[in-house]
């Protein structure tokens, strides 16, 4: 974000702040879900302390979408002239950044949003979010709200009277509110939305169907697991005719897609010829069904392909191959990284030493993200200690490092695992660890 010198809304000292004007999806992809969370030119003045957004004309383009939108605050008060002024240089900024033969007719056509609001509309309905999906949001966020602050005997009859709007998009978005509030240290409210969820499930229609699926799930995952490495095309074929639904079908599918080949089909094909009636027609049937669901997943990785190989195009084509890295890291996931590695060993084959650099830098920035916060290599250390002994004489000896960052990270850590419903033995051990920290962090704090 480019460093800009503007007057303080509230005090109007002038303060050095990051503003962006111009938000084009073509050249960072990233940044759309910046522009859609709000989380851009906000800014803190260090005189009197405001903090805010800051009004400034803004232009955003995707070139897939042919989007072009613009936004002048109205608050701004900018003379017809000016406002064409502004924005025709955002606008010159795109055209002459894309090639000729991408310089279509929509860019003399942008359209303008009277808010900010109506402009992030417009951008999710061109994804295919109308308003109404927008409204339908607002309504279950409104939902949420009244029943997180009602009294159980409230809470059924609110129930009775909404199910058919605590459909899967709300459990959705309650799972989105408990994972913020998890990651943001929001401790208490974490805890009633997982208390919530909990009272839901099994009161509502959606909520038992999530159940059951979430059985069917589990059972799929074990009856493979006790399979193990053992697990054959001939197996695994005896595993989906004998799975008791069709969502254990599809978590098997899902999760062995490699082993539903050419000759996994050939082995299924050759029983349908051995079998007879009803059993035959079931096979086909079965048969029909797999190649349904290797195809959708097969359709879903190579879209996914198809889009990580276009962000890593886009970041190589950047002026700062870290900073975009940086930026894009949200939609970086095992298919970017396999893109990734494509491009090493052609760049190695072809001798570019350009973009091996490039390269590097890539992967550089995606292993520092990766890597576990300083304060959590710690923690896992201090875990696999057995006795109060050793754990006195290790926080003595990292002394220096228990800071109250390390009791946020640990306390954090403890409050996911109770939460999360993890192993037993890992709540016990984070439990004891934190009680035996935060005795000696009081006593450090007391000399």
């Amino acid at each position: 974000m480019p460093k800009t010198r503007i007057n303080c809304p509230n005090c109007r000292q002038p303060i050095v702040a990051d503003i962006d004007q111009l938000f084009d999806v073509g050249v960072d992809p990233a940044i759309k879900q910046q522009f859609l969370s709000g989380a851009y030119n906000l800014i803190r003045c260090q005189v009197c302390g405001y903090e805010g957004m800051v009004a400034v004309p803004i232009v955003y383009h995707d070139p897939q979408k042919e989007l072009l939108l613009t936004y002048v605050p109205q608050e701004l008060n900018l003379p017809r002239d000016e406002q064409e002024r502004v924005i025709g240089g955002l606008i010159n900024q795109i055209v002459n950044r894309l090639p000729q033969e991408q310089r279509k007719g929509y860019l003399l056509r942008p359209q303008a949003s009277l808010t900010m609001r109506s402009m992030g509309e417009r951008i999710l309905e061109a994804d295919g979010i109308t308003r109404e999906m927008i409204q339908a949001q607002q309504q279950r966020l409104n939902l949420l709200q009244r029943l997180v602050d009602a009294s159980d005997d409230v809470l059924a009859e609110i129930v009775k009277q909404e199910d058919q709007l605590i459909d899967a998009d709300f459990f959705n978005l309650l799972n989105r509110l408990i994972e913020s509030a998890v990651v943001s240290g929001d401790e208490e409210s974490a805890k009633k939305l997982v208390e919530l969820q909990e009272k839901l499930l099994p009161i509502t229609t959606t909520g038992r169907q999530l159940q059951e699926r979430a059985k069917d799930v589990e059972e799929a995952v074990k009856t493979l697991q006790a399979v193990g490495k053992e697990l054959t095309r001939e197996k695994l074929l005896d595993l989906v005719i004998h799975a008791p639904n069709d969502t254990q079908v599809e978590v098997i599918a899902g999760l062995t897609r490699p082993g539903m080949d050419y000759t996994f089909f050939q082995i299924l094909s050759e029983r349908i010829d051995r079998a007879r009636g009803a059993g035959r027609d079931r096979l086909i049937a079965l048969r029909e069904r797999l190649l349904e669901l290797t195809r959708k997943i097969d359709d879903a990785n190579q879209a996914r392909a198809g889009q990580a190989r276009q962000l890593l195009d886009t970041v190589l084509k950047s002026d700062s191959v870290s900073e975009a890295t940086q930026r894009s890291l949200p939609a970086i996931d095992e298919f970017f990284e396999e893109a990734l590695e494509g491009e090493f060993e052609s760049a190695r084959k072809s001798g570019d030493l350009g973009k091996i650099s490039k390269l590097q830098d890539i992967k550089k920035v995606i292993e520092e993200a990766n890597a576990p916060p300083p304060d959590v290599v710690l923690i896992n250390d201090f875990l696999v200690l057995k006795d109060e002994q050793a754990r006195k004489a290790w926080l003595e000896a990292h002394r220096a490092d228990i800071s109250q960052e390390f009791m946020d990270t640990l306390t954090g850590l403890l409050v996911q695992s109770q939460l999360g419903n993890q192993d037993e033995e890992l709540v016990s051990r984070l439990q004891t660890a934190y009680r035996s920290a935060l005795r000696f962090s009081m006593e450090a704090n007391l000399r």
